[in-house]
């Protein structure tokens, strides 16, 4: 009853805010029409940022600042183009990157945007101890009023997707509250802020590109249920929903299914059992998923087709890295399910059911471990129970287990995790798999290292040629002899990429979506600015 209650509530909610800009009439199946207007728009895309609307401390990494303006961006194919820059050039020995700014850019309050308030963004955002990684900054400073020059401690060519993921806040207007009421030079301007209910934004009418043609939008903070309802009651224009609703059609509304990066796959400590501990006192290795036959058996013989089909009701794709479709993924990571391949892989390895209790065993070890995950997550425990069945006609026993992410923190250093990434940055790979890593937070819990992809990845990130460095991180995934990919070392067993789902009204255009990153925040509105009703 709560739950309904609350939906009920929203409706109401959004029924107030588009009285005077809409007409909704009920149809005889019971669903609603509405005649919309067309400088307006009502979403409910996702949860309300918690930090606020501060870049300086990770807003906008996952979509579009909105409001801000970044030095450069990515387009619909994940090639940087120039947004506040004009150009920029790196150094010989890509330490020093100088960027120039344009002149005709101007913050919602009337002030010149500076190359001064691109070093106080980026300074600020290092000091910020938030999601933004700027570690690798040594220093930034404004050389003149349109030029800001960074000095990185080792080379980084995946810096430029940083710089690209970060919007320039005016240093004159800056402080603890920003995030609640931002200044910014982008494409929009937040006029309201109903905590726990809404945002309401307007276009930017002084924004030096073309100013979106869509003036007023609405965001409600609504969860799938509510967003659902609301749609199909005619009151919201896009409503984010997931694969349990996306068989049921909503009259005036097309489902969109966007492809992402949004993986989930199995984490599997590299390192065998031998009493060691982290710091913390934390267990680290595994005396099963450390022997590579297993975890390989696993990679081939999971047939992720019918997880996309049974689990996430076909919205998605098999995955087989951390950056599928990518400009740096490489298609020789890919690999076909071979349940055949999978049992002689194991058993020319050692791993015989001796006592013929359907679990393999080698040298008095069962072929056995478990798979945490976490429990507020029905789609991840769908997934491990779904991989536990599939493993158990490899001879493979996977027990497994859901808690919360405190508890896995812990244990994830000896115990198997259904986790997931998927960034709009090469960076990823060199988090997840960098010796420097190792026991890093949720980075590599497995404790790999390979001297190989330590040298491929700093290759990758010291050359300042882009195309370069793309080959340098697809040879990570495989290089003809070895690799993170399932060919090699399979570090770990990726399972799926979930697609993002909305339900979008049938005469708004909200153009061509890029590849969308792990599913956090609101990447639907990368390209906002572009949205049109026809």
């Amino acid at each position: 009853m709560k739950k309904f209650f609350w939906i009920s509530i929203m409706v109401i909610l959004a029924n107030l805010i588009l009285v005077g800009c809409a007409e909704t009439v009920l149809t005889d199946e019971g669903q609603a029409e509405r005649t919309q207007s067309k400088d307006t728009l009502v979403m409910a895309i996702g949860s309300e940022p918690e930090g606020g609307f501060d870049p300086c401390t990770g807003w906008g990494r996952y979509g579009s600042p909105l409001f801000q303006s970044t030095l450069i961006e990515t387009d619909k194919n994940m090639n940087i183009v120039y947004d506040l820059a004009k150009n920029y050039e790196i150094s010989d020995d890509g330490l020093t990157w100088t960027f120039t700014i344009r002149d005709d850019a101007y913050f919602t309050d009337g002030e010149k945007v500076t190359a001064e308030d691109v070093a106080f963004t980026f300074g600020t955002a290092k000091l910020s101890g938030s999601i933004v990684d700027l570690t690798n900054m040594k220093e930034v400073t404004a050389v003149n009023e349109f030029t800001v020059e960074f000095i990185l401690e080792k080379p980084d060519t995946s810096f430029v997707y940083t710089v690209a993921a970060t919007g320039i806040v005016p240093k004159h207007a800056y402080g603890p509250d920003y995030g609640d009421s931002p200044i910014g030079s982008g494409p929009f301007k937040l006029l309201q802020w109903d905590k726990g209910q809404q945002i309401i934004m307007e276009a930017n009418e002084n924004y030096y590109g073309k100013v979106p043609e869509i003036k007023k939008i609405t965001i409600l903070f609504m969860d799938e249920d509510a967003a659902f309802a609301a749609a199909k009651a005619g009151e919201i224009d896009v409503a984010m929903t997931n694969s349990n609703f996306a068989d049921q059609e909503i009259k005036g509304m097309n489902l969109v299914s966007i492809k992402s990066i949004d993986n989930r796959g199995l984490t599997l400590p590299y390192l065998k059992d031998e009493g060691r501990t982290d710091a913390e006192g934390n267990k680290i290795g595994n005396n099963v998923t450390s022997n590579i036959a297993i975890r390989r058996a696993l990679s081939y013989g999971i047939n992720r087709d019918i997880l996309v089909n049974d689990v996430i009701n076909g919205y998605g794709r098999p995955a087989f890295t951390e950056c599928d479709g990518m400009p740096w993924g490489s298609d020789e990571a890919i690999v076909e399910y071979d349940l055949d391949k999978a049992k002689s892989i194991l058993e020319e390895a050692g791993w015989i059911d001796i006592d013929n209790d359907g679990i393999r065993e080698k040298e008095g070890i069962k072929a056995e471990f478990n798979l945490l995950y976490s429990s507020s997550d029905a789609t991840r425990q769908a997934l491990a129970t779904a991989v536990s069945l599939q493993a158990e006609e490899l001879g493979i026993k996977i027990t497994t287990e859901g808690t919360s992410w405190d508890v896995i923190s812990k244990r994830m250093f000896s115990e198997a995790v259904l986790m997931g990434w998927g960034a709009q940055n090469p960076i990823e790979t060199y988090l997840l798999y960098h010796s420097d890593n190792m026991g890093k937070d949720y980075y590599n819990p497995e404790y790999f290292s390979s001297e190989r992809v330590d040298e491929y990845i700093d290759r990758a990130m010291s050359t300042n040629n882009l195309d370069e460095s793309m080959e340098y991180w697809k040879k990570v995934q495989w290089d003809g002899t070895t690799g993170i990919s399932t060919k090699g070392e399979c570090v770990w067993v990726w399972l799926v990429n979930v697609d993002h789902l909305y339900y979008v009204r049938e005469d708004l255009n909200i153009g061509e979506q890029k590849i969308h990153p792990h599913g956090h925040a609101w990447p639907i509105v990368a390209n906002l600015k572009e949205w049109v009703w026809n």
